[in-house]
């Protein structure tokens, strides 16, 4: 029998793509156009495409679940396609091309190879003879992350490609070994720590702690020991002598200089770090209560750019207060753990896997987003999720979340 939707998923996606609506309408206000459906302006374009996201959504749960998994590579085929197309066709926006314009309408293709990477993902992953401790599985499930991730970064948008990372919590909860996490944490820290100081002091650091480690804090010390030391030492050293290959490389000059500006190695408030530090301003003048809805200062005088999109939050700490952005995180973490919860009751590995996947790739960007706009993590371009203007982010998200609505509604089922 069919189970009834979560309406509780539904509600909290309603109330942050309206409250979003709000925001956006208030970043994109001024005097001459005051009118709420405008198409001349971003609220007015927003509000449609919050229509066509609420009539997609309705579809979706009216659709069999069982093509989303039948379909899973046909439609991860189908965005690969399309993300190997915009390299060739793709418009130039903000120093990336990720970006197809079909007369005044455009879209961004990386959104949508989001849901299509984590369909592909948990398709594979629910195989029945699938062993999580092969070496073959592996490479396959890094092979479908990989390929998209990549292609995204030949788009000049590491931002969008960095979101991939977020695939590790979801194989983490199938099986995927610890260590790999572990080893990603330390990589990051590697990475920071070799802009910061002296790469051979870093090296000396780590020669040092491996010998500790060998000599005080082991007992018992084998021929394995040894090795692994050998080699981790050896893999480290390596990776910190080339991160400034891939700091010149992968990154674009301006979110290298976002970078320095974050670990202070740089202090820039009126080019690289201006809009962070106009956002902060904008931020810490809202208060407890806010200054009240159309009546931001900073907000009004347009000293923030891309206020609507990548630093809509900031809008949200001027014109609603502390407590406004307190209600909007609660409501983003709501929506999160609701998900895990839901992933957690499914009966099928496919909806499980891919319910995670749904919460990982939420969480990252609500993570990245709003860490950005309060200058803790670097200017990367990444939107907030329902919340945020643009089309192409509103609409891959609603399906991404949907479809996991939809599998949720039959998981008595096996999928």
């Amino acid at each position: 029998m069919e189970n009834k939707i979560d309406w509780i998923s539904v509600a909290l996606y309603a109330f942050i793509l309206i409250f979003g609506w709000f925001n956006i309408y208030a970043a994109c206000y001024d005097d001459a156009h005051t009118a709420v459906f405008d198409l001349a302006t971003n609220h007015g374009k927003q509000l449609m495409w919050i229509g066509v996201a609420a009539i997609v959504a309705l579809l979706i749960t009216h659709i069999d679940p069982h093509i989303f998994s039948s379909t899973a590579y046909l439609i991860y085929a189908g965005v690969i396609g399309l993300l190997i197309l915009t390299l060739f066709i793709g418009t130039a926006t903000n120093g990336g091309l990720s970006w197809i314009k079909i007369g005044s309408f455009k879209f961004q293709s990386s959104e949508f190879a989001k849901f299509a990477t984590a369909l592909a993902l948990a398709k594979y992953m629910s195989a029945l003879d699938l062993d999580y401790s092969q070496l073959r599985t592996k490479i396959i499930a890094w092979t479908i992350i990989l390929i998209p991730a990549g292609i995204i970064l030949l788009q000049h948008d590491a931002g969008s490609a960095l979101v991939f990372g977020s695939f590790l919590l979801p194989l983490y909860r199938e099986g995927m070994s610890a260590k790999i996490l572990i080893t990603g944490l330390i990589a990051a820290v590697l990475f920071v720590l070799a802009l910061l100081i002296n790469k051979f002091i870093l090296v000396g650091v780590l020669a040092a702690i491996g010998l500790f480690y060998l000599f005080v804090w082991l007992n018992k010390r084998t021929r394995t020991h040894y090795v692994w030391v050998t080699v981790a030492f050896l893999a480290c050293t390596a990776f910190i002598f080339s991160v400034d290959l891939v700091f010149d490389k992968v990154l674009e000059p301006h979110q290298r200089d976002r970078i320095y500006v974050l670990l202070g190695k740089t202090d820039d408030t009126s080019d690289t770090g201006y809009n962070v530090h106009q956002s902060k301003i904008a931020i810490g003048s809202g208060g407890l209560f806010g200054k009240g809805f159309l009546n931001g200062t900073i907000t009004k005088a347009d000293f923030v750019p891309e206020q609507e999109t990548d630093f809509i939050f900031c809008t949200v700490g001027e014109e609603w207060g502390f407590i406004g952005s307190l209600v909007l995180i609660a409501a983003y973490i709501s929506l999160l753990l609701r998900i895990i919860r839901l992933a957690e009751r499914q009966y099928s590995k496919f909806s499980r896997f891919y319910g995670y996947s749904v919460a990982s790739i939420l969480f990252l960007h609500f993570l990245i987003n709003i860490g950005m706009v309060l200058g803790l993590l670097p200017v990367i371009g990444i939107p907030l999720p329902f919340f945020s203007y643009g089309g192409s982010s509103l609409l891959a998200f609603t399906i991404l979340l949907f479809i996991f609505l939809r599998q949720d509604q039959e998981r008595t089922t096996p999928i």
